[in-house]
């Protein structure tokens, strides 16, 4: 019987269609056809799509996932994506609509996209030269680019990543390394950390991203290694505060190994002070690394480059250019401004990048990146949208934002209905509904209208909590977004808020 079974699948295998679904030359007309159909797709989707979200309950759309079966597949390309459009497309969050204004998503440029289907066809993988010889030169140019435009020399060196935490880990890695290496003289890659290092401390911000804390677990340092510097006004670190913070460690026993910057805080879009941080690390021997997730798109523009003044200081940092540069997820990198550093991180295996390579002959991006081997080739979204729209379009786009979020953050602050918090630097706006007269409690009311409006699927908005307290969040991301988009949010939320209260 089981040889029967085997004949009959060795005889299928006979039939052209057979590898109907495999990419190769001779399904090149099935391949157009699929392409097309999802193109289809897409296109319904910014043609029907009116408001940012269905509104659809997990409850709901669960039971819908509780009647798929893999074990039957679908018998064509018309059933799959009639399936998909029900169960994710219609669904999808637009975050290319004014009315989506909660969390870092911007909206996406079309040379991406079309970059997109060129990346997952041919299917490179960055980590050696055999495997993507003229992508490996693409990648190295980007980050090249991108390191004069932070204000590096060419002695800096970098790796695309998958993302803002990822490459924050890299930069807390490598403090932890040159510091044992450097002054400790001990190797952790190859002995692991040192007993000094339960002393190791690293300053941040208060209002910096929680991958710091989180980084800082998984390299063996514990939570306990990072310090919290208290902000000021503006949601900015307290250089004065961190200095004091420093020699507090430094009297208590411990280590100072590394300072992180913000570039572009994620609750509040403001700058820390560059400058006066990259002083204060060359002062104590820091390593000093910028998160500039959010803030890299300052890099594209001329008239609010100066806010990032400073961050040529650092010894490494971190652009997504999935926030701000309007790439698909994911766009990310990693950049270092000694090369020499990156030596800290890597391996060599015979079969892919062997110790007696020479690597100026035949380059391999796998000597940079420290949690990936197999990764796409990301860096051909921001070649195509580089070289078909320029920096200075770009760029525009970043000052349209920019200009926007102030004009919005200085209509909350004149209507008597709200309570704004801090202006920001690029685009978030951290404010509440609290009218004069209001004598219900600010938090569930706030909490209330996001959660309707969320369900309402008409506006998405972001939220946070301030000291214990409960505040509604714009992230202004989109250039398309314009101050009547912002004005008709407004209105919705002050009528729900309104609502509830009524209602009481």
């Amino acid at each position: 019987m089981q040889e029967q079974q085997t004949l009959a699948v060795l005889q299928d295998k006979t039939d052209d269609t057979f590898y109907k679904d495999l990419f190769y030359a001779g399904t090149e007309q099935e391949y157009r056809a699929a392409i097309t159909a999802a193109g289809e797709s897409v296109s319904s989707f910014l043609q029907n799509n009116k408001k940012p979200f269905s509104g659809i309950t997990p409850a709901a759309l669960l039971a819908q996932f509780n009647t798929i079966d893999f074990d039957t597949p679908l018998p064509d390309y018309e059933s799959l994506l009639e399936e998909v459009n029900t169960l994710y497309i219609k669904h999808a969050t637009a975050f290319h609509l004014p009315q989506y204004i909660a969390h870092l998503n911007c909206p996406v440029v079309i040379p991406a996209l079309a970059a997109e289907v060129i990346i997952s066809a041919i299917n490179s993988s960055q980590d050696t030269y055999d495997q993507s010889a003229g992508g490996t030169f693409m990648e190295r140019k980007l980050i090249d680019w991108t390191g004069a435009q932070i204000g590096f020399d060419t002695a800096c060196d970098g790796v695309f990543t998958g993302g803002g935490s990822q490459s924050n880990m890299m930069g807390l890695l490598l403090a932890r390394d040159y510091y044992a290496l450097e002054f400790l003289g001990h190797n952790i890659k190859m002995d692991g950390c040192p007993a000094e290092a339960s002393r190791f401390r690293i300053f941040v911000s208060d209002k910096a991203h929680f991958s710091n804390q989180k980084n800082a677990s998984l390299l063996g340092l514990g939570e306990q290694a990072i310090i919290k510097i208290d902000t000021d006004n503006r949601f900015r670190m307290n250089a004065v505060k961190l200095e004091a913070a420093i020699k507090k460690e430094l009297e208590l026993g411990n280590i100072p190994i590394a300072i992180v910057a913000t570039a572009g805080t994620t609750d509040f879009g403001n700058m820390d002070p560059l400058q006066e941080i990259g002083r204060l690390a060359g002062k104590y021997k820091l390593w000093f690394h910028i998160d500039a997730a959010y803030g890299c798109g300052l890099l594209l523009s001329d008239k609010y480059r100066y806010l990032l003044n400073g961050i040529e200081l650092a010894d490494s940092v971190t652009v997504d250019y999935h926030k701000s540069f309007f790439q698909p997820i994911s766009s990310s990198a990693f950049l270092v401004k000694n090369k020499l550093h990156l030596n800290l991180i890597k391996h060599h295996a015979d079969y892919l990048n062997p110790k007696e390579q020479d690597y100026d002959e035949l380059p391999a991006q796998i000597n940079k990146s420290v949690t990936q081997s197999t990764r796409r080739f990301d860096a051909l979204k921001l070649w195509f949208t580089l070289r078909l729209m320029g920096k200075q379009q770009l760029g525009a786009y970043t000052d349209t934002i920019i200009e926007t979020a102030e004009k919005a953050a200085c209509m909350i602050e004149e209507d008597g209905a709200f309570k704004l918090l801090s202006h920001s630097d690029l685009g978030v706006l951290v404010f509440r509904y609290y009218p004069a007269d209001m004598t219900a409690n600010p938090c569930e009311v706030n909490q209330y209208i996001k959660k309707a409006l969320f369900f309402s699927g008409e506006i998405l908005l972001a939220s946070t909590k301030v000291n214990q307290a409960f505040y509604l969040k714009f992230t202004i991301l989109n250039p398309l977004t314009t101050i009547d988009d912002i004005r008709h949010i407004l209105t919705a939320i002050k009528e729900c808020g309104k609502d509830y209260v009524k209602d009481l």
